[in-house]
């Protein structure tokens, strides 16, 4: 009897201590285009305190770094002739090295792909260029060159201050000068397992393929699995104001604040409808585009937002692999002259206190619900991407993402959707973000709380003159004390 419980009790052991199934996301087909995306769930959430950017730097080594046996330039040499690359996207959770190649050249790209995540060569060479590279990205490309991406950005980390998410991707100037390459080495060692990878490939990959691909990646160590408990972000009381002085022609806002609700929530379907009958990315049907842009001309576009959508001003449809634990409602409003950024904040804030206190008609919600309906299969129109939802829908652990919001769709009624409305949009507390030339003088407006008329170039319909009397004085309650003011020079160092 002894010797049963032994043996029981061992391979009890046995069990425990073996390595888990690697996951895994497959979409063979005819394709002669073979498409990789290799992703670790981890992310810059994982940074340690003081040394926010670690991840992005740790990832840019691997995909624009030299491997063991070859320098990035002979790298970039092979792959020239291929017309391929290695791509890699860095958020809070996730990790995701991506690249595409035709089956003519998918052994000799494979090798690439393979040895940039297992083999990483760690020069320092590399580290200067990717270092220099990440700085001049902070500096120039976001902060010098793009208020709309610098205004989003910003609201990230300050709605998020204390907290794992708040900091940029890419970290600050004054870390990324600090890491070394031990850290980078570290990280990669605790963080690039086996325990947080989601392999991903899909195309014409020839048969046993795949299972030369996992057993290559089993050369990684089994680590375990990171999963980072995050603390709830701080929720405002009352709402916040941050202008960032910079020297520019228009007025950037981001307005958002953090919610309770992320893909596989119940209430997603339903604050879906609502954030895309309000603000659908790109679209000239939704409530605020159609109230700011189309019936007075104030700006090229406003939308809203569920889940983190960087680098929107650029596509269309959202970057797969940017799932996360927590989410929050953003509105975007792209450049208002400054003579009419008041208006336009106050415009923007009437209509979110008009979708909290309305709601939407049943005509409004059968038009959207149809609408998200056929634009579901739109999200995955490459194979790329649906590979990408493949792995997101694996992290969320969600049936495949077309099918799961079509079925969640088609149960849902418009009290469904308003009683998500009611629950979880607020505007009475807010974080907004705003970029322009003259802070203090939108600070001297918002305190005054004056009238703000419209004055417009062509006529108006009589039912806009007539709102336009009740928005050019609607209070926004924000004092004072809660408005502050930064130089852009201090954003991001």
């Amino acid at each position: 009897m002894k010797q049963l419980l032994c043996l029981f009790l061992t391979a009890i052991l046995l069990a425990s201590a073996a390595p888990a199934e690697m996951r895994v996301a497959a979409l063979p087909g005819q394709s002669p285009l073979i498409t990789f995306r290799v992703v670790f769930t981890t992310g810059a959430a994982y940074d340690p305190p003081d040394k926010p950017g670690l991840a992005h730097l740790t990832a840019s080594m691997l995909a624009r770094g030299g491997t063991r046996q070859q320098t990035y330039q002979q790298i970039l040499d092979a792959m020239f002739p291929m017309a391929t690359s290695i791509s890699v996207q860095v958020d809070k959770e996730m990790v995701a090295f991506s690249g595409t190649t035709h089956a003519e050249n998918l052994e000799e790209y494979y090798k690439l792909f393979r040895a940039a995540v297992l083999e990483p060569g760690w020069r320092e060479d590399d580290l200067k260029r990717v270092k220099d590279d990440t700085i001049n990205y902070l500096r120039v490309t976001l902060r010098d060159n793009n208020e709309e991406e610098l205004a989003k950005e910003v609201l990230y980390n300050t709605i998020y201050e204390g907290h794992p998410y708040g900091h940029h991707n890419a970290g600050t100037v004054s870390s990324i000068e600090k890491i070394t390459m031990a850290d980078l080495r570290k990280f990669y060692a605790e963080n690039f397992t086996r325990a947080n990878l989601i392999l991903g490939i899909a195309g014409g990959y020839p048969q046993g393929f795949l299972e030369r691909v996992k057993k290559d990646f089993e050369r990684l160590p089994e680590g375990s699995r990171t999963s980072k408990k995050l603390p709830a972000p701080k929720s405002p009381d009352k709402s916040r104001v941050l202008l960032i002085e910079k020297e520019t022609r228009g007025v950037a806002y981001s307005i958002g604040y953090p919610i309770d609700v992320k893909r596989g929530d119940p209430d997603f379907p339903a604050l879906l409808v609502a954030q895309s009958w309000f603000g659908q990315h790109r679209n000239s049907g939704g409530r605020l585009f159609n109230r700011m842009r189309e019936a007075r001309g104030l700006n090229y576009g406003n939308y809203a937002y569920i889940e983190y959508f960087p680098r929107g001003m650029f596509q269309f449809t959202p970057d797969p692999n940017l799932a996360r634990q927590q989410q929050i409602f953003q509105i975007w409003i792209r450049p208002l002259e400054p003579p009419t950024a008041h208006f336009g904040l106050r415009l923007a804030m009437f209509e979110l206190n008009a979708l909290t206190q309305d709601g939407l008609t049943q005509e409004q919600f059968e038009h959207t619900r149809e609408y998200l309906t056929k634009n579901a299969n739109l999200l995955m129109s490459t194979k790329n991407a649906e590979l990408g939802y493949a792995i997101d829908s694996t992290y969320y652990g969600i049936p495949e993402y077309a099918g799961y919001l079509k079925n969640a769709l088609a149960k849902l009624t418009v009290e469904d959707v308003n009683k998500a409305i009611r629950k979880h949009l607020r505007p009475d507390r807010v974080q907004i973000v705003a970029v322009t030339k003259d802070a203090a003088a939108l600070k001297a407006k918002l305190v005054a709380g004056e009238a703000s008329p419209m004055n417009y170039n062509s006529p108006k319909p009589d039912e806009i003159l007539k709102e336009d009397k009740v928005v050019e004085k609607w209070d926004l309650k924000v004092p004072a004390d809660r408005i502050e003011i930064i130089p852009v020079e201090k954003v991001f160092e």
